[in-house]
């Protein structure tokens, strides 16, 4: 299958509502029967700001984070009509890719 690789950027200490921007990204990629995004905890990073994100040993609340999904074309569409609708600012990269799941019949999978 076609479609995009989007990694989103944010921080621990970034918020929509109640929860982290990175847990509401997951739970918006479920909600709109995305298949998987994966959440990973970076050690350090800058931003756009030019300042430094990092994770010290007790305070957390800086970590930066990353949320990433590959999604066919109209999955995409909908991913970002929704983060329109919250009006968030969130950094992300989208990168064309091929995806799909290895197995016994893999050009079924991939095409």
């Amino acid at each position: 299958m076609r479609g995009f690789q989007i990694t989103f950027y944010t921080q621990t200490n970034r918020k929509h509502g109640a929860v982290s921007i990175a847990e509401w990204l997951l739970q918006l990629a479920k909600e709109l029967g995305i298949k998987g995004a994966t959440l990973l905890a970076a050690q350090a990073g800058f931003g756009r700001d030019g300042r430094m994100y990092s994770t010290a040993f007790i305070e957390l609340a800086e970590q930066p984070q990353e949320v990433t999904l590959a999604v066919g074309e109209e999955d995409a569409a909908r991913l970002f009509a929704r983060i329109d609708e919250e009006k968030l600012e969130i950094f992300y990269t989208k990168i064309p890719v091929e995806f799909g799941v290895t197995g016994d019949d893999v050009s079924a999978a991939v095409s």
